[in-house]
């Protein structure tokens, strides 16, 4: 079963991560990733019959020029539309064209955040797998200290799967699970979610809850 789907009701919500601050809660200085949480919006409902499952469909951060809306979004004018399943039971809750706001969650509950990461381009195996590098420093060894050393053998004459080598680094989908919500703003639709979040400011995060 996908790690998305949720035998209970859930919560869920599209936002856009912001920057990173701290807040004091309790005396203690806390460290937040604030997230843009515009209200959303349900654009469409699928069910079983007709789609073979069911979920709900958000639109998140709307277009305002007409000539950047594709064909196939045609009354649907949103930049982001991403779909969340749930249970059955649950469709009627959520009806075409309501909107989903910030004070469905409050401050304390457990959420799962999901993202890009930033992407960093093409890097050395010293930097993506924290290896030592070659040889010491010293006796002249001038452009030994970062290269990847041997990687293949005698036999098989040739590079094994799955080998640790240098490639692209980031830019890839990471969930962080069971964070806390330290505060929401619903005036500025502002939420702070304890530590660090996936991407770079402008990042279409995706919050889950129960």
């Amino acid at each position: 079963m996908p790690d998305f789907w949720f035998p209970v009701e859930m919560k869920f919500i599209l936002g856009k991560k912001n920057s990173m601050t701290q807040v004091f809660l309790e005396g203690k200085s806390v460290p937040v990733t604030l997230v843009e949480v515009e209200p959303n919006e349900v654009t469409q409902v699928k069910n079983k019959k007709t789609d073979g499952y069911c979920a709900v469909q958000l639109g998140f951060d709307k277009i305002i020029k007409a000539q950047k809306i594709k064909k196939s979004q045609k009354g649907k004018e949103f930049r982001y539309l991403r779909e969340f399943h749930i249970s059955e039971a649950d469709l009627g809750n959520y009806p075409v064209g309501s909107k989903i706001e910030a004070d469905l969650f409050q401050p304390g509950d457990k959420v799962s955040v999901a993202g890009v990461s930033k992407g960093k381009g093409y890097q050395g195996a010293v930097k993506i797998w924290g290896f030592r590098g070659r040889l010491s420093a010293t006796h002249g060894q001038k452009h030994e200290l970062r290269t990847l050393g041997s990687v293949g053998s005698s036999e098989p004459d040739h590079v094994r799967k799955g080998r640790k080598m240098s490639g692209r680094l980031g830019a890839e989908r990471i969930s962080v699970k069971n964070v806390k919500i330290a505060q929401i703003d619903k005036e500025n639709n502002l939420m702070a979610i304890r530590g660090a979040l996936p991407g770079r400011p402008g990042t279409l995060l995706e919050i889950r809850g129960r």
